[in-house]
């Protein structure tokens, strides 16, 4: 069965597609106050919410980029809070540097713990992470008490990430957790208020790997 519309898209190339939406976030974003190497995060998560506010409450740590990159190539790990984030973060890109993308949060023994602890899996999801995963990328979309307790396993020098990408969303403790991880002097990125999402995390990561592919 065919259906007719009025409307007639510009293209169906994927390319095409993603080329032009860059070009139209780029002059609608108009002038900003971000660095040529940031700007590529910024780009992809517009493009992956459409929404110019959240592009604009970025926030980058001053070596973010630069440290994002070298875990990527050094093979380290990328963490996801969630299984929403695992999924679309592009697993070729980190691979090919040795790394891989893993998540705890549904694992046997993080549940048992949480439930022994009367605690959140993302919690314990985390503390089991630090274990396996030194110098990993931590991609938190969701939990914001993942944020929270990776904020204070750094604050106690136990957890060392080569970057966190910290962009929860919601009403309890994201906006909050976030200001949190602003404060700290590791590299970072974040978002200031209450949006954000598995998808604002997956675009900055895969933003970061395309730049470590490129420098090939």
């Amino acid at each position: 069965m065919e259906f007719h519309t009025d409307f007639k898209p510009l293209t169906v190339q994927p390319q095409e597609i993603e080329e032009k939406s860059f070009e139209m976030i780029t002059e609608e974003l108009g002038e900003h106050p971000f660095t040529a190497e940031q700007y590529p995060v910024v780009q992809r998560v517009i493009h992956a919410s459409a929404d110019f506010e959240l592009g604009r409450s970025l926030m980058f740590h001053p070596k973010a980029i630069e440290a994002g990159i070298a875990a990527i190539r050094a093979g380290k790990m990328v963490v996801a809070d969630v299984q929403m984030v695992q999924v679309g973060i592009s697993k070729p890109r980190i691979e090919q540097f040795g790394g891989d993308v893993r998540v705890y949060i549904s694992d046997p023994d993080v549940m048992e713990e949480a439930k022994r602890l009367n605690t959140t899996r993302a919690i314990i999801s985390i503390r089991k992470a630090i274990k396996e995963a030194d110098g990993a990328i931590y991609a938190i979309g969701n939990a914001p008490t993942a944020l929270l307790e990776l904020i204070r396993l750094v604050k106690e020098g136990i957890a060392k990430p080569g970057l966190i990408v910290g962009v929860p969303v919601g009403f309890v403790s994201a906006a909050e957790s976030k200001e949190e991880l602003a404060k700290l002097d590791i590299p970072f990125i974040t978002n200031l208020g209450r949006k954000g999402g598995s998808p604002v995390a997956v675009a900055a990561v895969n933003a970061l790997s395309i730049m470590a592919a490129r420098k090939e």
